[in-house]
């Protein structure tokens, strides 16, 4: 049970300070988790600290591989009317 960091992380520092384990340190290019000491905050909070305050949309995955902080998960915007709504901009 590990969470990773990929590399659309800004360094922005926001998760760092909140892991209870101590699992998030500076890299480069990027923040990394430790997966020996992530436990995705189980035991500690409900809710995964680092991806709750996250302020990149997909930057901290799941083992799977799956986003859990997922597009529109910030915005509250589904990902396609997003998607629309750039179109309608670019388009003008």
């Amino acid at each position: 049970m590990a969470l990773e960091i990929i590399e659309t992380c800004v360094n922005c520092w926001a998760c760092e300070p909140l892991c209870p384990n101590d699992a998030i340190y500076e890299a480069k290019p990027h923040f990394l988790i430790d997966p020996m000491k992530c436990t995705e905050c189980a035991g500690d909070y409900d809710d995964m600290q680092c991806a709750a305050i996250c302020p990149i949309e997909g930057a901290i995955l799941d083992e799977l591989g799956a986003a859990v902080n997922p597009p529109g998960s910030l915005t509250g915007i589904p990902p396609e009317k997003m998607a629309e709504a750039m179109a309608e901009m670019q388009a003008r």
